[in-house]
């Protein structure tokens, strides 16, 4: 029988209790080494069919593993947008770039529509017009995989703080981010 000590150590919650258990309890089937082989297939099947989750309270039924590969993809785009900007650009601010990038991806908008969208949140005095005229190039460069483009307009950006910045100096970073989040995500929904 285990005694509980005085000391700060804390119980073991249930998750950790739940992970414990499903480590230490033996597999029911082996690991088929050769993919190949007609029966791994109904073995492949289980495990897909193991990453079904069920949401509580509600009839709906999510498929984990795209939600968390989407998820993991999102926070790549992110921390890698974050390494390249966060000198430039308050966090939240990349954020909402970076979750409307996210929303827009599979749309059928148009690339400049999008980048557009991307920043309307971040740059509220911006009218969708002007904007668009700054995003023109970027979507091309986007459709014909010319980073030059891109560099190009971050090259007319000042490499300091994103309150010295001029209003335009400000559009034009905001839809670099939003090219690269689209182009990284695109990437990897691939």
């Amino acid at each position: 029988m285990v005694q509980e000590t005085t000391h700060t150590q804390s119980s073991p919650d249930h998750a950790e209790l739940e992970l414990v258990r499903a480590l230490l309890e033996p597999e029911e089937t082996a690991y088929p080494w050769n993919p190949a082989e007609p029966e791994t297939e109904g073995y492949f099947t289980d495990l897909e069919e193991a990453f079904t989750l069920s949401i509580t309270g509600s009839n709906a039924t999510i498929l984990a593993a795209p939600k968390l590969i989407s998820f993991c993809s999102q926070l790549w785009v992110q921390n890698s947008l974050w390494k390249q900007f966060s000198a430039r650009i308050p966090q939240d601010l990349l954020d909402r770039i970076i979750d409307q990038a996210q929303q827009l991806l599979a749309t059928p908008l148009s690339l400049a529509d999008q980048l557009v969208q991307c920043v309307e949140a971040v740059l509220p005095n911006w009218e969708a017009e002007d904007l668009q005229i700054l995003a023109r190039p970027l979507a091309y460069a986007m459709r014909d995989n010319d980073a030059k483009a891109v560099e190009l307009t971050l090259g007319t950006v000042r490499s300091i703080g994103w309150a010295e910045l001029s209003e335009i100096e400000q559009a034009r970073l905001s839809l670099v981010i939003a090219h690269h989040a689209l182009a990284q995500l695109s990437t990897k929904a691939e």
